[in-house]
Order: structure tokens, then C-alpha cells, then sequence
């Protein structure tokens, strides 16, 4: 119980859960209101100020919403500000970035295939690179060109695609559109903290203090949050991405990723319209089907990298310890025993044609750079191989591999 490696993996489990309840949090919300707004209409019995109204029956009760452009003549009593959904959304999922990607970087982040970096070079541009989009787009919104929000969206599409592809360069293809995701939704939580918030702050405080408030404002913030809105579906395809190697073991999953921003259009075009027309386009339906075509093709491309050729590869630092420690030809042959014939870059098992999760298990480097993970999935749990796989993996081939990976850490 006391092991770190167990202490850590129910830390990671811990953060993942609040990660996708706020996530949900924010998502529906997001939702709602895009939709609440799409569906207000106008009638002659509004108040003044009040651009539409909406009648809603939810749970056993009516509910009746009234819009104002700018703010109502007089501040109510009580005012819900929504925010935390996003800040609690980003911050989680900063967190377990750090837990899956920084921490256990030499796993899931470095691919010595791609790039030599070491972990803080590797940490450093994971950080760095989360506020590059940012910026760029706070700028472009700022400039000129918010006066044509079709051009704006394009640049930032074209954004995302130099970033898809700048990622793939150097990450594995996990971590590259995990990346990807942690992104965007860093433009999107940014809009909603350093643009969103602000100027609904400065339209609360005129109307407190008796000005009347300027409508620039709510454009701002309107205009931020539809970009949040068309944004949003492709988030949660990144962030999923990682439990599925045909998404992401793939030298093409950088272009996977730029056709998903499109679908995220596509999709969210035709429910904006409906619920402001209470009609859709069908069209974009068919659209959305022709792009998940293309991405089921560019998955099936098969690994660059060959058997030959990672046999031939230096092993880095990490791998190395693990390699050199005590108990390691034995587990490695364990392993290729019990797993390579799923966990191979050729998997001869009936049924397996890609290895799950993207994991080879066939050369010393491949096993010893996976060895935490052997070690929890095959030695502290019997989660590996699967049960009705046909295996020789004993309770002594178990214990032989914990006390293989706790001799490489007695190392450190």
C-alpha cells in the first residue's frame, strides 16, 4: 500500500475523476448557454434593455430567462457568475498533465525516436508552449482583425495545425495531442479569465455606480465565447485521444487532429443553427462523416519506426537503469514471453492488428523504458495479460518482476 508507485497511480486516478466532473461542469454549461441564447425571441412585453426571453420546463417546474444586451437598469441582489467550471476544469487538468506527462515523462512524453531531449527540456516546452496560443490569439482578437471573425477563425485553425504538427516533432504521439488539447483549452479558459470575467466585472461596476455601460464589452465577450463554443468538441476528442492509439500511433495523427478541429465545426454549426432557426443544415452532417472517413484512413498507417531499427537504437538514461538492474534478463524474458505477441509493432495475435495503447514490449529498450508500468500492470496487479489470453505469467513471474523494477530504483 505504502509504494510509491501505488500512492501515485490512485493520485493520477484522483485528479483524472475531478478533471472530467469539472470538464463536464463547463461543457454543459457552455452548451446550454450557447443554446439559450441561440433560442431567445423578442416580444413586445420585455422590459427595457431586454433583447429576448425563453420559456423552459426542466424537472416538474417553468423557467423563464430574460436577456439584456448590456445589464438590467438595476444590479439584482444576487447575481451566479460561472467561471469556477473553467477554472477548476483547467486547473485540474493542469495537474494531471504534470502527474501523467511531467512526472512520468520519460514514458509517456519523450520519444528518443523523435528528439533528444532530456526531462527538463521536454518539461520546458510542455510549459512553454501551453501560453505560445495563447497569446497569439489574444493579440489577433485584439487587432483589427476582430472585425472579420471568419478570417480570425481560419488563422486560428492555421494556429493549431503549425502547433499539431510542431508537437508530433518531438512527443510521442500520446503526449502530442494530449498536448494539442491542453492547448486549446488553455485559449479557452485564458478567454474566460483574462477577457470574459474582466469585462462583465466593468459592466457590473458602471451599473453599481450608476453609468450606463458600454455594449463593447459584451461583444467582447460574446465573441470569446462562441470561439469557446466551437472549440470545445474538439477538446474533448484530444483529451480522449490517449486511450486510443489509432488516434494517435500514427506519423499522420497531426493532420487526425487538425481534420478533428473541422468536425468540431461541422457539428456545432448544425446545432447553433438549429436552435436559432429550429432547423439545421443536414449538409454538414455529411461533411463530418466524409472527415471521420479520412481519419480512419490516416490511422491505419502503420509505425515508421521498425522492429530492426528500435533493436538498433541507443537506449537513453532511463532505460538503462532498468535495463542494468539486477533480475532484468529474466523479467525481459517474461515479458516477451507473456506480452509481445499483442505488444508488438507486428502483432501476430488473431485479432490484434495495432498494439493496444501504442506499447511495445519486444526490445530491451521497449521493456525497460515501459518497466513502471509492467510493474503495475503485471506485477502488483493481474491486469496484464489479459485473462483469457493463453499465459505462462506465474505468481513467481510476478514477483520476479517487482523485485526486478524495486532493484532498479534501490539504484537511484
Amino acid at each position: 500500500m505504502y509504494d510509491f508507485a501505488i500512492i501515485w497511480d490512485w493520485i493520477a486516478f484522483s485528479v483524472r475523476w475531478l478533471h472530467v466532473i469539472t470538464a463536464m461542469a463547463w461543457i454543459g454549461a457552455s452548451f446550454y448557454f450557447i443554446a439559450l441564447d441561440l433560442m431567445l425571441k423578442p416580444s413586445d412585453t420585455l422590459p427595457a434593455g431586454a433583447s429576448g426571453e425563453e420559456w423552459e420546463v426542466h424537472g416538474g417546474g417553468f423557467y423563464h430567462t430574460i436577456k439584456y444586451m448590456v445589464a438590467p437598469s438595476q444590479m439584482p441582489a444576487h447575481l451566479t457568475w460561472h467561471k469556477w467550471q473553467s477554472y477548476s476544469t483547467w486547473l485540474s487538468g493542469a495537474a494531471l498533465l504534470m502527474i501523467m506527462y511531467w512526472v512520468g515523462g520519460e514514458i509517456f512524453l519523450l520519444d528518443p525516436t523523435k528528439a533528444d531531449l532530456s526531462l527538463f527540456q521536454g518539461i520546458l516546452i510542455s510549459g512553454g508552449s501551453l501560453t505560445i496560443g495563447w497569446l497569439a490569439y489574444d493579440q489577433m482578437c485584439k487587432s483589427k482583425l476582430s472585425n472579420h471573425p471568419t478570417v480570425l477563425m481560419l488563422l486560428l485553425f492555421a494556429i493549431l495545425v503549425v502547433m499539431s504538427w510542431g508537437y508530433n516533432q518531438i512527443f510521442t504521439g500520446r503526449a502530442a495531442l494530449l498536448h494539442l488539447g491542453a492547448f486549446t483549452a488553455t485559449i479557452m479558459t485564458a478567454n474566460v479569465f483574462f477577457q470574459i470575467m474582466p469585462n462583465q466585472r466593468i459592466v457590473v461596476q458602471d451599473l453599481k455606480e450608476g453609468r450606463t455601460p458600454d455594449a463593447k464589452y459584451g461583444k467582447i465577450a460574446k465573441v470569446r465565447s462562441t470561439h469557446n463554443n466551437y472549440l470545445t468538441l474538439p477538446v474533448v476528442f484530444l483529451m480522449l485521444s490517449n486511450h486510443y492509439p489509432l488516434a494517435f500511433g500514427t506519423q499522420y495523427a497531426w493532420i487526425i487532429a487538425s481534420l478533428i478541429f473541422l468536425t468540431g465545426v461541422t457539428i456545432r454549426h448544425y446545432f447553433n443553427t438549429m436552435h436559432k432557426t429550429g432547423k439545421g443544415p443536414h449538409w454538414t452532417w455529411a461533411v463530418t462523416v466524409l472527415l471521420m472517413i479520412v481519419i480512419a484512413w490516416l490511422s491505419s498507417v502503420r509505425p515508421t519506426v521498425t522492429l530492426e531499427e528500435a533493436e538498433a537504437r541507443p537506449l537513453t538514461a532511463y532505460e538503462q537503469k532498468f535495463a542494468s538492474a539486477e533480475g532484468f534478463d529474466t523479467a525481459y524474458d517474461i515479458v516477451r514471453g507473456n506480452c509481445s505477441m499483442c505488444h508488438a509493432r507486428e502483432p501476430f495475435w488473431e485479432g490484434i492488428r495495432w498494439a493496444p495503447k501504442h506499447v511495445y514490449l519486444e526490445t530491451a529498450g521497449d521493456i525497460a523504458r515501459q518497466a513502471e508500468q509492467i510493474y503495475l500492470q503485471a506485477g502488483l496487479t493481474h491486469a496484464m495479460p489479459p485473462p483469457n489470453a493463453i499465459s505462462t505469467m506465474t505468481p513467481e513471474n510476478r514477483e520476479h518482476i517487482i523485485a526486478w523494477v524495486q532493484a532498479a530504483r534501490a539504484t537511484d
